[in-house]
């Protein structure tokens, strides 16, 4: 069993930045790929960004260029760095590792995920 707890969520001017923090225990971290998803108010559950076991990353189009997703294995920590951020930004970020290897576009399947945060609020203001 792995526990995730995001950190670093909350409000931020258009523009500004954000950096979550995911804290992982019960398991290293390095066994596992992992992902950021998001969920806003009405819609479903999407995509943000992953990384592999080996440090490959995938992002979303609409991550592309403005979020990096890094991790530290000896700190059992993945990160999320929100640069230029948007009010389309707004929403539930969650956390999530994956025992399964994948690649290219089957990264972004939810379903992949064995493990999963509570997730935590981001509030972009216009």
């Amino acid at each position: 069993q792995v526990q995730l707890v995001e950190s670093g969520g909350g409000l931020v001017q258009a523009g500004g930045s954000l950096r979550l923090s995911c804290a992982a225990s019960g398991r290293t971290l390095s066994s596992y790929a992992l992902g950021w998803f998001r969920q806003a108010p009405g819609k479903e559950r999407e995509f943000v960004a992953h990384i592999s076991r080996t440090g490959l990353t995938y992002y979303a189009d609409s991550a592309k260029g403005r979020f990096t997703i890094s991790r530290d294995s000896a700190k059992n920590m993945v990160y999320l760095q929100m640069n230029s951020l948007k009010p389309e930004d707004t929403a539930v970020y969650y956390c999530a590792a994956a025992g399964a290897i994948a690649s290219g576009a089957a990264v972004q399947y939810s379903g992949l995920y064995d493990y999963w945060g509570q997730g935590i609020q981001v509030t972009v203001s216009s």
